[in-house]
């Protein structure tokens, strides 16, 4: 694995991770590696703002994509992709925007994108939601 992913610390300072937690880790790892392997390039991963976190900014050409990671052992209550709400997407995209202007990325194409993970089967939703009502 990559394990490019920050971990959390307890108050002693020994790292500790839920088991949620690790299996989000990883599954981030996972389409971090398939995205690359498509020609994608890392900008950064896990942007957190008060407005909402991104998983992985990555950058193709001049596009610049937010990808929601999602990982789902069945689809008993879904799908990966279909767990991802309009208030989520809300929250991406105001946390998208924070980063476009802190990062004066105007220029670019924006896209958000959906990386499900399902026992360890990986699907790439490109332009799986388009927010609406956002000015940069």
């Amino acid at each position: 694995m990559l394990k490019i992913f920050p971990t959390l610390f307890s108050r002693n300072g020994t790292k500790h991770l839920s088991p949620t937690q690790t299996q989000g880790k990883e599954a981030e790892e996972l389409a971090l590696h398939h995205l690359e392997k498509k020609g994608y390039r890392l900008k950064t991963a896990n942007y957190r703002t008060k407005m909402g976190e991104i998983d992985l900014i990555m950058e193709k050409g001049e596009n610049i994509i937010f990808v929601e990671v999602r990982e789902r052992k069945s689809n008993a209550y879904g799908t990966p992709a279909e767990s991802v709400t309009s208030r989520k997407q809300k929250r991406i995209a105001k946390a998208a925007l924070m980063f476009v202007k802190e990062n004066r990325l105007a220029n670019h194409y924006l896209r958000f994108d959906i990386v499900s993970v399902q026992n360890e089967k990986i699907t790439h939703l490109e332009n799986a939601f388009a927010p609406t009502g956002y000015i940069y």
